[in-house]
Order: C-alpha cells, then sequence, then structure tokens
C-alpha cells in the first residue's frame, strides 16, 4: 500500500497565498496596497482596472481570505489596506521557500525533448 504525503501547514500556508496571488488584478491590488502609506477604496480600485464591481470584489475577497489585506466598512464605502503583520510574514514565508537549496545541483539533468 502506498502512504500519502500529508502536507505540513507551511506547504499549505504557501499554496494559500500563492493562489491568492494567481490572477494579474490581485497581484495589480497588492502592489498599489503595498506602496500606500493610507488606505484605499474600492470604489477607487473599479475605476482604475479593466473589471466590473463584482469582479473586483471576488478578487478582494480571495486577498483578505489569505489575509493579505483587510477590510473596514466605513459605510457607504469599505476600505482596503494591507495586512502588515501577514504581509511581512507571507514575504518570510516565500524567502525562505525560494531560497531552498536545490539538492544535488551537478547531478541534476532535466532533458526535454
Amino acid at each position: 500500500m502506498d502512504k500519502k504525503v500529508e502536507f505540513s501547514n507551511d506547504i499549505i500556508e504557501i499554496a494559500d497565498i500563492a493562489k491568492a496571488m494567481s490572477h494579474p488584478v490581485r497581484v495589480y491590488i497588492l502592489r498599489k496596497l503595498a506602496k500606500m502609506n493610507a488606505c484605499c477604496y474600492s470604489g477607487n480600485l473599479v475605476e482604475e482596472l479593466p473589471i466590473g464591481r463584482s469582479a473586483l470584489s471576488q478578487h478582494l475577497k480571495e486577498l483578505k481570505y489569505a489575509g493579505l489585506i483587510q477590510g473596514e466598512l466605513e459605510p457607504p464605502y469599505i476600505k482596503y489596506c494591507i495586512n502588515r503583520e501577514n504581509w511581512e510574514k507571507a514575504k518570510i514565508i516565500f524567502d525562505d521557500f525560494l531560497s531552498e537549496e536545490i539538492k544535488n545541483k551537478s547531478e541534476q539533468k532535466c532533458e526535454i525533448k
């Protein structure tokens, strides 16, 4: 019987963050919010992006679910900003992941035909 792999929390966390960042609109939103010292209203974002309000709402929901952004209700608007604590955590997680040593570099051959 084959033993199935159980994924560790750090692998699941990397996958969740990567999934949240897997769309150009979400990367644009993250980049914009990360560069701002203040929060941004979703109405401002919909004016910049080539998508409708419902699509923008879904993208913001995905980013919020992953913990990369946070939203605050200021009726009738919602303002969003980077969740600084989780943003720093994501930077560390990805830095560690991308810095992992590739084993047996000299022996590794990958030929694509």
